[in-house]
């Protein structure tokens, strides 16, 4: 009975969240809230929906976006991916020895920090057949994460006085997973989502060259490399907008229903966060994950201010 409850508030807060005007944060914190209250009956669906929503959500976006603006943001936002990219992994090689940390666990934390959080961690662990335990500890803090950046990034946006371009760009950089990258630029501005979307997907094809780099560095062989596919879908959805294939009206009601589908996964990743698991993990991984953060958001926010 208490199990059939737990489901039927799921479902409706879940209902309420898609269809009401609650921002990005809140949703993220209804969900957590719930899963220390009830914990999420639907744990292992809610991390297969996030991954399903989240691309669902960003191809949606792109009927919001031109061609032209489009191809400017991914040429101004390339030096700085390729050099946070770079730093952050050879730091995180770097911390994970002077940790002792696993060397799997360490390089998932670090791919995940230097390009998109769960999508590369997710991407890479069968390149370097990596465990599940593994996967998961990387998982938990690369969430934990993206949840603190939802709240601290705006709001330190606005205590430096970004302008739209500069906080969408410092977003898809420094920020860890896509959901929470869009979730933060979301609550700032319009601009400030086109731009952290954009810059943000140019990022996540950086998992190819990652996982051929992956494949020598930890010898192994026959396993695929997972491209990046929904990116292609994205750009379609520009270009159908660009060339005006659909109506406006069409258009603009898909990108609204795509960011409120956007706040439905932000509600589902602060359900599964789970702070037993992340006690059970130890501070190592923990300190690892927070400096390649701390150093990729200053390195990146200094890089677009100066």
């Amino acid at each position: 009975m208490k199990s059939t409850v737990t489901k039927i508030i799921f479902f409706l807060i879940a209902i309420i969240v898609l269809f009401s005007s609650i921002n990005s944060a809140t949703a993220l914190i209804v969900g957590f809230i719930f899963a220390l209250i009830f914990k999420n009956p639907f744990k292992s669906s809610s991390h297969k929906a996030i991954h399903h929503f989240l691309k669902i959500a960003v191809v949606g976006l792109g009927f919001g976006m031109l061609i032209k603006e489009t191809l400017a943001t991914s040429k101004q936002g390339f030096s700085l991916t390729f050099f946070s990219i770079i730093l952050t992994i050879s730091l995180g090689l770097l911390l994970t020895k002077l940790f002792q940390l696993d060397k799997k666990l360490g390089y998932l934390i670090t791919s995940g920090t230097a390009i998109c959080g769960g999508s590369a961690i997710a991407a890479i662990s069968p390149v370097i057949k990596a465990n599940n335990k593994s996967i998961s500890t990387a998982l938990g803090i690369v969430f934990l994460l993206n949840s603190i950046a939802l709240f601290v990034f705006p709001a330190v946006g606005h205590l430096l006085h970004l302008s739209q371009e500069q906080f969408g760009l410092w977003c898809a950089i420094a920020i860890h997973d896509t959901s929470s990258v869009v979730g933060a630029a979301l609550s700032y501005g319009e601009e400030a989502l086109r731009i952290a979307t954009t810059v943000k997907l140019s990022r996540t094809l950086w998992i190819i060259p990652l996982s051929v780099f992956s494949v020598f560095l930890f010898k192994t062989k026959g396993e695929k490399i997972k491209i990046p596919y929904f990116i292609l879908l994205f750009i379609v959805a520009i270009f159908i907008n660009s060339y005006h294939l659909l109506p406006t009206l069409i258009t603009s009601e898909i990108v609204c229903y795509s960011k409120r589908l956007l706040i439905l996964t932000l509600f589902l990743v602060g359900s599964t966060i789970s702070i037993t698991d992340l006690k059970s993990t130890g501070i190592k991984p923990i300190l690892l994950a927070l400096c390649l953060w701390i150093f990729i958001s200053v390195f990146s926010l200094i890089y677009i201010v100066s």
